[in-house]
């Protein structure tokens, strides 16, 4: 149904779009100008003077829209990222719409109404969206706006794509069969059948009963690739490329351009970049300074307490793994009896620990005897933020156990991170904690740090798994 007048529906949102601007433009001049809440101003422009700009408003932000993917199909996409890029041309149009009254001396246009504009335009547009949203699932719920896809070529990738698509009907995607010269015709997966060799696809393709292609081939498989895609474009069907080496390249591949050559690097890792790696240092200066100021309290607390409550050294001291695989010595706050280096080597602490102290299960508790490590985040061993570092005897023996673990060493490490607010820590999956970090390591911004931070403070403080 919708599928098959998709120009008229795109043209349609278009048109709603508008009047969803217009709405708001109107509803922001009411806000400034006519509610109770504002003080009238002596004199303003008139309503017919503040519509004389609505339609520059309404074509500026339907190109906004169109530049920030705001009319890529809805079929899959999230509605965070959706969210993400209406606040983004909302703050981008108010901010051109600001600069062409500034260069154009209209000083009695009201900014505040622009303000008013971009909330309420925001507001009303998210709405207008997830209704959109809601409307087009449910009619294909109900079988109607599908999508056919056959899938070329038998792989962990097509098996991967199944899934996908059974765990979201809402998206309306129907997959006919697949097409393999390795699997025997008539084999299932997940309801899925293999209907016979690759060669069958130009017979099928011409039939013009399919809306997608997605080429799932094996890796062992790619050099049937270009062939395919000829053959696929001639006959005119979206076509997809779904990779079968994800384990390898990450979902997000970062890419270059080699003088017309396409280098794809298989790990992208935004703190290699020099800007992006010093700012985080300046972070980690100003932030150990502040934190160790705020916390000298509590620290010559724990310093009396361990002094009096037990004998042996304040400080305790352990080698781990750093930034470039570089061992450095970690301070925290000593909470276990002293023991022996062969001991001390034995592994985690386990529940009622006989070997850790009165005082060391509240500064366990708390984190507090991490705080030491603010000193290794001052010297540069450490930052506030980044996956946690490890004991070197583990790193031997997790490296060959756990897939791309060693690239947790890319940067340094850190005092809280990604895995530990979502409660990995202590006697929990290292396996989970790898996958949490690597995605932080990938993923990295400022503002992911400083949410980081926020987590650790409201949540992140006390340890379950502490022993």
């Amino acid at each position: 149904m919708i599928k098959d007048n998709q120009r008229l529906f795109n043209r349609l949102h278009v048109v709603l779009d508008a009047l969803v601007i217009a709405g708001a433009y109107n509803l922001a001049y009411v806000a400034k100008f006519l509610s109770p809440w504002e003080k009238r101003a002596v004199w303003h422009f008139s309503y017919q003077v503040y519509m004389t700009a609505l339609p520059f408003l309404v074509v500026g932000y339907l190109i906004l829209y169109s530049i920030f993917n705001l009319y890529n199909s809805k079929r899959a996409s999230g509605r965070k990222r959706e969210f993400y890029n209406i606040i983004r041309a909302n703050v981008v149009g108010a901010l051109i719409f600001i600069v062409v009254l500034y260069m154009n001396h209209q000083t009695h246009f009201s900014r505040e109404m622009i303000g008013y504009f971009a909330g309420i335009n925001i507001l009303l547009t998210t709405i207008f969206r997830n209704v959109i949203r809601l409307f087009l699932r449910y009619f294909r719920r109900r079988g109607f706006n599908r999508k056919f896809v056959l899938l070329v070529g038998y792989s962990s990738a097509a098996e991967s794509y199944i899934n996908k698509l059974r765990l979201n009907p809402q998206w309306g995607y129907v997959i006919r069969g697949i097409l393999d010269d390795r699997v025997k015709a008539g084999t299932v997966y997940k309801g899925i059948k293999v209907l016979g060799t690759i060669g069958n696809l130009e017979y099928i393709l011409p039939e013009n009963h399919l809306d997608e292609i997605a080429i799932t081939l094996p890796l062992s498989e790619y050099g049937k690739l270009e062939k395919i895609v000829a053959l696929c474009e001639k006959s005119g069907v979206h076509t997809q490329f779904v990779p079968d080496y994800s384990r390898v390249i990450p979902s997000k591949p970062y890419m270059e351009d080699l003088d017309g050559l396409p280098i794809i690097n298989i790990r992208h890792v935004p703190l290699t970049n020099t800007v992006y790696s010093f700012a985080k240092r300046i972070v980690d200066i100003i932030g150990s300074l502040f934190m160790i100021v705020i916390f000298s309290p509590v620290m010559l607390f724990s310093v009396i307490a361990i002094k009096l409550t037990s004998k042996g050294p304040i400080i305790f001291k352990q080698e781990r793994v750093g930034l470039h695989n570089r061992p450095f010595m970690m301070y925290k706050f000593r909470t276990m009896e002293v023991q022996k280096p062969s001991q001390e080597k034995k592994g985690w602490t386990t529940p009622n620990d006989p070997r850790v102290t009165t005082i060391g299960k509240v500064l366990r508790r708390t984190s507090m005897d991490e705080l030491p490590q603010l000193f290794n985040i001052l010297r540069g061993d450490m930052s506030i933020v980044g996956p946690r570092p490890e004991r070197p005897q583990f790193v031997e023996k997790f490296k060959e156990e756990i897939p791309r673990y060693m690239i947790k060493h890319q940067v340094r490490p850190g005092l809280t991170g990604w895995a530990q607010v979502n409660g990995l820590r202590g006697n929990t999956s290292i396996r989970m904690r790898v996958e949490y970090d690597l995605y932080y390591i990938e993923n990295w911004t400022m503002s992911f740090d400083i949410k980081i931070m926020f987590l650790t403070v409201f949540k992140g403080l006390i340890n379950k798994n502490a022993y």
